[in-house]
């Protein structure tokens, strides 16, 4: 059996995976951190001047700001008391060092009762990666919110066209 080299193409190609691969773990980070209600790694994933946009709950611009605003939001809040389900990520490099992304969010309460909703809230995030001394983090979030209210940024749905990079 011969094993044929990868071509220049093909490890162009690898390399755009790893780092697509790379990204997701850092969105897939973010929702366990969040859930778990550690603030202080989750602040971590991010770029020093990250901007978060959460709609009815602010905007947050720079760690500090962001962590103060996820310890306001989950203050009261019990570890895994929710699910920041993110599905149907979608990643597309930007540049060498810079992507873009969209996740579907399913947020969901998972409190015994029967007789409410456990869906909070359906929404999609738009979000700008950047690597930062070799490794991807977040640095723009914006949450559209789509049920059980419609609230969405005025540019909505941003532009996500494949590019030719990589």
């Amino acid at each position: 059996m011969t094993t044929d080299a990868f071509t220049a193409e093909e490890m162009a190609d690898l390399r755009k995976l790893l780092d697509i691969e790379k990204i997701r773990k850092v969105k897939n980070m973010y929702s366990q951190l969040m859930d778990a209600r550690d603030i202080d790694a989750l602040v971590e994933i991010l770029t020093e001047d990250a901007i978060c946009e959460f709609g009815p709950y602010g905007t947050w611009t720079g760690k500090a700001a962001i962590h103060a605003g996820w310890q306001a939001v989950f203050k009261d809040a019990i570890p895994y008391g929710g699910f920041h389900a993110t599905t149907n990520m979608w990643i597309e490099l930007t540049g060498p060092d810079t992507a873009i992304a969209r996740t579907y969010l399913h947020d969901i309460s998972n409190e015994p009762d029967p007789r409410t909703d456990p869906v909070v809230w359906y929404g999609i995030y738009d979000e700008n990666f950047t690597r930062v001394e070799g490794q991807w983090k977040l640095s723009f979030c914006r949450l559209q919110f789509l049920w059980p209210k419609r609230m969405v940024a005025d540019d909505f749905p941003r532009l996500m066209t494949p590019t030719a990079f990589g």
